[in-house]
């Protein structure tokens, strides 16, 4: 069985910083791509920061300078480091993977339960 685990959401004030972890497991032959999405109440799940194999890393404008986004493939883990935290990033934090898997030999795309990261004024 292939999984994300993710954790690290929680409640912070506007200005604080929160690390989000996702772990993938189970019979992972490689993963491509590995990124963060949100979706917030009545809006449409976006894409936050995804990174490739290699490193090459992509932001959506809204948090550029303030999200960092690092993979360790040894680990097949993906982090995300939250800082300057705006009340409008209150939402829940998917992680997602781009894997081949043993399970169907074929890429697909894999998703954690989700995690809430919730930022008060």
């Amino acid at each position: 069985q292939v999984q994300l685990v993710e954790s690290g959401g929680g409640l912070v004030q506007a200005g604080g910083s929160l690390r989000l972890s996702c772990a993938a497991s189970g019979s992972i032959l490689s993963i491509d791509v590995m990124g963060w999405y949100r979706q917030a109440p009545g809006k449409q799940r976006e894409l936050v920061a995804s990174i490739g194999s290699m490193g090459i890393t992509n932001y959506v404008d809204s948090v550029k300078g303030r999200f960092t986004i690092s993979r360790d493939n040894a680990k097949n883990t993906v982090n995300l480091q939250m800082n300057n935290l705006k009340v409008e990033d209150t939402a829940v934090y998917y992680c997602n993977a781009h894997m081949l898997t043993t399970r169907t030999f074929r890429t697909h795309d894999y998703w954690g339960q989700g995690t809430q990261v919730t930022v008060s004024s």
